[in-house]
Formats: structure tokens, C-alpha cells, sequence
């Protein structure tokens, strides 16, 4: 991607407006609400957007939201869609800064709350301000649209309520401009204006659940003449424990109980213990298998103890996802806003946003943005940084956020914005600066004769478009399919393929112009007549048949080839 005029004028406006920004954003903090109740945020948002003489600014969307229109004075079709979401957490502010929140939300459901932005999302929508600013600046030489979406209650709303990124979708708000890209990013404990990306899941799958276990009310005195549901929630919090054993090693999951609630006093055998939490997959097919297994371990140990258990899941999250196309079409942007050595692939993390149910429909990419004191370890893990302010992770109550880093916020977004509609990150694209998307390899074509790339380079081999090339719809469902090939430095250092939706991979009906065997730990993969032997460093599949050549739903395989 050459250099575009238009990039340093985004730089200089963001610059420009940095001081502002900041100034948002301690406001923000020092006034943070609660989920379905940011009235004064959106205010505030409503309020600036509509200085800048946008197209539309349409608000009262799914509760809170506020949707900013921009059209651009270049004909384009592409549509993008910047994502802010601007809820707070009932969490205690100890970030030490002066402009701490000191708010208590006495009417909040379950309340009262002190209430703070532990999450970071004051940053978020005042940066969004900021970019909002910016690209207003250079409406005229914007070849398309952009819409700046600012969504309540990510934090997921009171469970009476509906609220979020998909009530948003309900209401309409993206029915007409449809967007072409949704790009967002949240700040993390990462080194100050680093950026962090994953191809596939960057977020787990989440769900709130509810467990009410109810007994039969008596006095502390006779418990015989009643049935105390204590002992089985007990139960329950302890089997808790044992239920990453029933489902795969290689796939994190977890399930916390948060809060419980129970009605009574210290002499009454109370009624019901209701237990409230969350269930959390880093493969999101995983998910109804816990979700039986808890429902199993909870009915079960409450009739152990003469008590019954409902169990209801609420407020299901879908994994945020970037794929491999769209996230080679952004790297060369990210690189250029933070220098190619500030731009680091992350691990996945069992964290949610509901941006996923955005990015899920739209296509687009989610990423991070380091704003702390820290430095990364060997390992590629932040840790403290000497003499700084040390690491505060998202929704612990001394979470902060580095004020300078916000103007980097507001780059990305810009830059992210332009790019897309121009045509320079869309999938698919290449760029002599950045990593190559490479296609499906033609007749004759492979995939590297000693698996090296042109030294120094990334590559990213889309195997999913062999995949549509070579696989037979009939085995192959067109979505849910993923695989990826890293070149680093010229060498092939690891492979990670993912066939979902039953794909059958047994040598009696793969091509062979595009095929994975497994067998026996050893894998070949197959491309264009040519096999590559790799030395399999791990193997998972996830299926209940975990061993032989079945028909598969989720296969993956990791491994790492070795062929210096």
C-alpha cells in the first residue's frame, strides 16, 4: 500500500483534536452509567456528533445507542461501520487518578452499585469522538460511507431487559446504510500503543446463567422439618470444579459463579439460594456440552439433598472472530499507524464483547490496543513495566488507561475508515508493505518447495479458498471453515487448519488436489498434485470419535512443521 496524502492530513486532524479527546474521556469517567442507563453518555455523544454537520445522527436506538451518518463527497459503495460501546461497570474506581468516578447507582437492579469505567470503554467512545472529528474534516474526499456506532450496554443489560449490539441489529440501526466492514478495538494492559490481533477466535463464546436451587423454608432450630438448599449449592460450587474434565484439554473453558443470593436471616432454613454466573468457550461448539453438563450437575446434586435446581442461560455472546482475509487486508494499515514492531498476534482469551454479532454479520476485524505501563516478556506477554504504574487487567478496579495513547485510538480509526473505502483494506487485497493474502494454488502451483517465503516477510495462505475450490459442497458447509498457513521469516513454523460443519476427511473421499490426511499423528497436506510432510507438534480433534479418519464437526489440527 503506497502512502496516501490523505494519511498524514488524518494524522495531523487527529493530532488536532487529541486535547479534546482527553478531555472527553475524563469526563466520561468521572460520569460513568450503568448498562441501559447511559442517558447522559449519549447525550453527550448526540450533542457532538450533531456539530459536525453529519448526514444523520439517529438516537434512542435499543435503549441508549446513537448512530452517526457520514457520507462522503467521493461515490463509493462501501459502507463502514466504527463501534463504540459506552457502558460502565458496577465495579469501585481505584484507578488513583483525580478524575476517579465516585458514582453510586442507588437504583440499578440488585443495587446499589458504585459505578466505573473498569473496562475502558470511556476511552472508546471518546476516541470514537475524536475519529468522528477527523473524518467529518475530509468528508469531501471520502469515497463511500461511514457510520459511527455507539452501542449501550455491551456489559450486557439488567436480565429483565434486552439491550446490546443485537438489539441494536433488531432495531434497524444498520438496515439502510448495510455496512461493508465494522472495525472496533478495545484498550487492554498491553505496552502503551501496541496493537494486538488473532486470526480466529480473539474473544470465547459467553453465556449468563442462573441457577435457582429451592428447598422448603423452616427455623434454623428443626432443619429436619425443612430442606436447607445450602448443602446442594454447595455441591454445586464444587462440581463446578470438575467440569473441565468433561470436555476437551485442548479447547479452555470455564464457568464462574459471581454472585449469590439468598433470602433470609441467620436463624431461617431459607427457601432458595439463587446462584448467578457466567459459562465461557474458546471454541463455541464446546458450548452446549457444558451447558449440558452444568444443567446435569445441578439438578443432580440438589436432588441429592431432597432440593430442586432450574437452570436458565441468558444473554448468549457468539465469539468474536477475525478471519485471515480480513485480517491481511488490515495489517498493513495497523502497521502503518503504530510501526510494523508495535503490531503483535495475541493469544485468545475467554473475555467476551458483543461486537461479535457485528463482525459476525458484517465482516470486519476487532483488535486491541495496549494503554498501560508494561512491557512484553519473552513469551510475548505484558508484564510491568520498572517504575511505571504497574498492570490493572479490564474490570479489576484499578484498571487505567495512558491519556497520550488515545490519539492512537483515534488514528486507527480514521486510517481503518479511509482504507476501507478507498478499496485498500478489503479481503482478498495485497500490499508490497504488508502480508500477502495468497491464493489457492493453481495447476502446477504449491505450497512452497522447502515450505520457505521470501525472507523477512509474513505470508497467510487462505486454505479455506481451496477448500471452496476442491471440496464438494455436498461435505462442506460455505460457512464456520477456516485454515491459515504462517510464513515467518521463510521458514513454516506453524500450520493451524479448522474444516467445520461435518466435513469428512477420510482417504476414501478427499480430492486429492486439496486434501488433509490424518493418520496415525502424521498429517499431509496435499496441494496441487504436491505433499508436504510436517512433523506434527500437537494433533486435537474436538468430535467425539478423537480417533481414525470419521466424518468430523470441528476438526483442528495443530502442528508445527520443522523443515529448515
Amino acid at each position: 500500500m503506497g502512502s496516501d496524502p490523505i494519511h498524514d492530513e488524518l494524522d495531523e486532524r487527529a493530532a488536532a483534536v487529541a486535547e479534546q479527546v482527553v478531555a472527553w474521556r475524563r469526563h466520561l469517567h468521572r460520569h460513568p452509567e450503568l448498562p441501559n442507563r447511559e442517558v447522559d453518555t449519549a447525550r453527550l455523544v448526540a450533542d457532538r456528533l450533531r456539530t459536525l454537520d453529519l448526514d444523520e445522527v439517529r438516537t434512542g436506538i435499543a435503549g441508549h445507542g446513537v448512530v452517526g451518518v457520514l457520507r462522503g463527497g467521493v461515490p463509493g459503495e462501501r459502507v463502514v461501520a466504527l463501534r463504540a460501546d459506552t457502558d460502565a461497570l458496577p465495579v469501585r474506581d481505584l484507578c488513583g487518578a483525580e478524575f476517579a468516578s465516585e458514582v453510586v447507582d442507588t437504583e440499578y437492579p440488585g443495587g446499589p452499585f458504585p459505578v466505573s469505567h473498569a473496562c475502558g470503554h470511556d476511552c472508546h467512545t471518546a476516541a470514537l469522538l475524536g475519529a468522528a472529528t477527523v473524518l467529518a474534516g475530509v468528508r469531501e474526499r471520502l469515497p463511500g460511507t461511514v457510520l459511527f456506532v455507539f452501542q449501550p450496554a455491551e456489559e450486557g443489560p439488567p436480565v429483565t431487559e434486552e439491550g446490546g449490539a443485537r438489539a441494536m441489529v433488531e432495531a434497524g440501526a444498520f438496515d439502510g446504510p448495510v455496512p461493508t466492514m465494522v472495525f472496533g478495538l478495545h484498550v487492554t494492559p498491553y505496552p502503551k500503543g501496541y496493537v494486538g490481533y488473532r486470526i480466529g477466535n480473539q474473544y470465547g463464546a459467553s453465556v449468563l446463567v442462573r441457577i435457582v436451587v429451592t428447598g422448603r423454608q423452616t427455623h434454623g432450630s428443626t432443619p429436619w422439618e425443612g430442606v436447607d438448599p445450602m448443602p446442594a449449592v454447595g455441591a454445586v460450587l464444587t462440581g463446578i470444579g470438575q467440569l473441565y474434565r468433561q470436555v476437551s484439554a485442548f479447547d479452555p473453558v470455564t464457568v464462574s459463579i459471581g454472585h449469590v443470593e439468598d433470602v433470609g436471616r441467620f436463624n431461617i432454613v431459607g427457601q432458595t439460594v439463587t446462584l448467578w454466573g457466567t459459562v465461557r468457550c474458546a471454541v463455541e461448539s464446546d458450548m452446549e456440552r457444558v451447558r449440558q453438563r452444568l444443567t446435569t450437575l445441578a439438578e443432580h446434586s440438589a436432588a441429592a439433598y431432597g432440593a430442586t435446581a432450574e437452570v436458565a442461560y441468558l444473554q448468549p455472546v457468539p465469539p468474536v472472530r477475525n478471519t485471515g482475509p480480513w485480517v491481511a487486508a488490515g495489517l498493513p494499515t495497523f502497521r502503518r499507524v503504530v510501526g510494523a514492531e508495535r503490531v503483535v498476534e495475541t493469544p485468545g482469551t475467554l473475555g467476551y464483547d458483543d461486537v461479535s454479532e457485528l463482525v459476525g454479520r458484517f465482516g470486519g476485524l476487532y483488535v486491541m490496543l495496549g494503554v498501560q505501563d508494561t512491557v512484553l516478556d519473552a513469551a510475548g506477554r505484558p508484564v510491568p513495566e520498572p517504575g511505571g504504574r504497574g498492570l490493572a487487567t479490564n474490570h479489576n478496579p484499578g484498571f487505567y488507561a495512558d491519556d497520550d495513547t488515545l490519539v492512537t485510538a483515534v488514528r486507527l480509526h480514521a486510517h481503518v475508515a479511509h482504507d476501507h473505502l478507498a478499496g485498500a483494506l478489503l479481503p482478498g487485497t495485497t500490499a508490497e508493505s504488508g502480508p500477502s493474502r495468497v491464493a489457492a494454488p493453481s495447476a502446477g502451483g504449491r505450497l512452497g518447495a522447502s515450505g520457505r517465503a521470501p525472507a523477512g516477510r509474513d505470508m497467510i495462505l487462505d486454505l479455506a479458498a481451496l477448500a471452496d475450490e476442491h471440496l464438494s459442497a455436498a461435505r462442506t458447509a460455505p460457512h464456520g471453515r477456516s485454515a491459515r498457513v504462517v510464513l515467518h521469516d521463510g521458514v513454516l513454523r506453524q500450520t493451524v487448519i479448522a474444516l467445520t460443519s461435518g466435513t469428512s476427511l477420510d482417504e476414501h473421499n478427499a480430492p486429492p488436489a486439496a486434501s488433509l490426511q490424518v493418520l496415525r499423528g502424521r498429517v499431509d497436506l496435499t496441494a496441487a498434485g504436491r505433499a508436504e510432510e510436517l512433523t506434527t507438534g500437537a494433533l486435537r480433534m474436538i468430535p467425539k470419535e478423537r480417533h481414525g479418519l470419521t466424518a468430523l464437526e470441528d476438526a483442528v489440527v495443530l502442528l508445527t512443521a520443522v523443515n529448515d
